[in-house]
């Protein structure tokens, strides 16, 4: 029979690294640079939408000029033989839609860039990709490059990829952020 050492429960729990899951430091930066990517690319379509860049948002439609972005996008990008469209013209569509459009490209971006907060990044990231899906379905309607996919998956995968790899320990916050008091006892935060 064997004895069975238990750790004292007065212990800190180690903290999880990025060096646990990726252990090819190579590949930790690659997942450092896609991770500030995707950050940039949200934070970019964030100043893009405030201010008008020209982009994809002309100077007159920006929300500093009284653009609404996401009732612009469900109204007018948005194809009327979308199945979904009316749910979403009712649900975000209005103040409410465009505030939590713009705060989530916002937080979503600077997680990513800041390398903290990823996982809970991640988690809003997808939901957003998914809700962008789902109002212009590739099927329906004029066709993409392909019926089923669109960038909406491949942006949902750069989210998840960094948070589930630790990514932003490498060139981030990532390792200070998992020892705060916070995420020690909320690790959905990481």
């Amino acid at each position: 029979m064997t004895a069975t050492a238990h750790r004292p429960s007065t212990l800190p729990a180690r903290v999880r690294q990025q060096e646990d899951i990726v252990t090819s430091p190579l590949a930790r930066r690659v997942l450092a640079v896609a991770r500030i990517v995707i950050g940039s690319y949200f934070v970019w379509a964030f100043l893009d939408k405030l201010f008008g860049l020209g982009f994809t948002t002309a100077p007159e439609r920006s929300v500093l000029a009284g653009g609404t972005p996401a009732q612009g996008y469900i109204n007018n990008a948005i194809a009327d033989d979308q199945p979904l469209k009316s749910l979403y013209q009712t649900l975000f569509a209005n103040p409410f839609g465009d505030a939590i459009f713009m705060l989530g490209l916002l937080g979503i971006g600077v997680a990513m860039l800041v390398g903290a907060g990823v996982r809970i990044a991640a988690v809003s990231g997808v939901l957003l990709m998914l809700f962008m899906y789902l109002v212009a379905l590739p099927w329906v309607g004029e066709h993409g490059t392909n019926p089923v996919l669109d960038s909406h998956w491949m942006e949902a995968m750069l989210l998840l990829i960094p948070a589930v790899t630790l990514a932003g320990d490498t060139w981030g916050a990532g390792r200070w952020w998992a020892r705060t008091s916070i995420v020690q006892r909320f690790p959905v935060l990481r």
